[in-house]
């Protein structure tokens, strides 16, 4: 039995690994999946930032009630 990994089983990984070959080929996957990764990248640290000024403010409605 297959199991899944988050969404996305490991047939659908395989499938979308041929579709992603035969659209851009192997010589442009690489790049592909760097521009892939650093977007997710700046889109975790942006929202790790927004994060961080949500936990600023709370603390800041937190002294001011106080």
């Amino acid at each position: 039995m297959l199991t899944t990994f988050g969404f996305v089983s490991p047939l659908e990984a395989g499938i979308f690994l041929v579709i992603a070959l035969v659209i851009f080929g192997p010589g442009k996957l690489p790049d592909v999946g760097k521009a892939l990764g650093k977007g997710i990248r700046e889109f975790k640290a942006a929202s790790e930032g927004e994060e961080k000024k949500d936990e600023e403010k709370k603390e800041e409605v937190k002294m001011n009630v106080e």
